[in-house]
């Protein structure tokens, strides 16, 4: 008779708590961006507001790269690649956003466009080799968008159907995202950094020229407080973000990473309360509690029963 040996932690035991607090810090950078796009679109067209935060994000993560000594692929079938997943993850929903909030309350976009963890899950539905549709997942995907209505306040659904084309752009964001979390996948094998810095790149690329061309931005005058917005858009809710992004793909999967979409909206009203004096609704604790529940039960992974274990103490 053998004595079985006592596991000790080590890094593998440690990383499943380390993806959730990335997960965590994912959620923040993207809970703060409704604010920092709130302030710059009010003296920044949204074309060129993104393209700027395109463009300097993926410099950044360039720059990096290089002091890494990391070099981005060459394969013109990869920068195809970096091209869609610009459209899905950049392009396409940070723009539809920043023209959204224009017209649109913080509270009823941030509800709409905290949606796309249920878009993955209907997409993984006719895909193969996607997450399974299990009740713990429905589960989840209910209650956070309970908990995120109870947060922001019902009373915040009361603007539904007025500036119904924003609001109709904030949903198809939310698709967007639903999708670029379902091709992010096939960039498992490089490292996080590389997909991040090439789409931020591509992105760039394909908003500036719409920017010359719509919004003359030689001719704007934009204010400190929308240039300083933009500046913390690009560093920490693009650059570290995408990057954060990328490793959660890999490892938590499309699905529990499209969950930090229920964890951003207490994190980004916590943020207008502190810095814009917004008052949170009577029921924002209760609605904490059904994302924090929601959150953990489309991330905690399945418990996997092996016999193989027990067998071999």
């Amino acid at each position: 008779m053998h004595t079985p040996l006592r596991a000790t932690p080590g890094p593998a035991s440690f990383q499943p708590a380390f993806e959730w607090a990335l997960l965590a810090v994912l959620a923040t950078c993207w809970g703060a961006s409704y604010t920092f796009i709130k302030i710059g679109v009010a003296t920044i067209p949204p074309v060129t507001l993104i393209a700027a935060r395109t463009l300097i994000a993926g410099t950044l993560l360039l720059a990096v790269l290089r002091i890494r000594g990391v070099k981005l692929p060459t394969e013109p079938a990869m920068w195809g690649r970096f091209m869609l997943q610009a459209c899905l993850n950049s392009v396409l929903p940070f723009t539809l956003i920043a023209w959204a909030e224009r017209s649109v309350d913080a509270g009823l976009a941030t509800i709409l466009n905290s949606t796309s963890p249920i878009f993955i899950f209907l997409l993984g539905l006719g895909m193969g080799g996607a997450e399974k549709p299990t009740l713990r997942r429905l589960f989840g995907v209910g209650a956070g968008l309970a908990g995120i209505c109870l947060i922001v306040g019902v009373e915040a659904l009361n603007g539904l159907g007025h500036s119904l084309l924003a609001q109709l752009g904030l949903v198809a964001a939310a698709v967007c995202y639903g999708c670029a979390a379902m091709f992010g996948r096939v960039f498992k094998g490089l490292d996080p950094m590389v997909p991040a810095a090439g789409s931020l790149l591509s992105g760039a690329a394909m908003l500036l020229p719409a920017s010359i061309a719509i919004d003359r931005p030689w001719a704007l005058a934009p204010s400190a407080a929308s240039m300083g917005a933009v500046l913390a858009l690009a560093v920490l809710s693009t650059a570290l973000a995408f990057t954060i992004y990328f490793r959660l793909i890999k490892t938590l999967g499309p699905m529990s990473t499209a969950a930090q979409a229920y964890l951003r909206v207490p994190i980004g009203v916590m943020i207008g309360v502190v810095f814009l004096g917004e008052v949170l609704a009577p029921t924002a604790w209760l609605g904490l509690a059904c994302i924090v529940a929601g959150v953990v039960a489309m991330t905690m992974p399945a418990r996997q029963r092996s016999r193989a274990e027990l067998d071999s103490a």
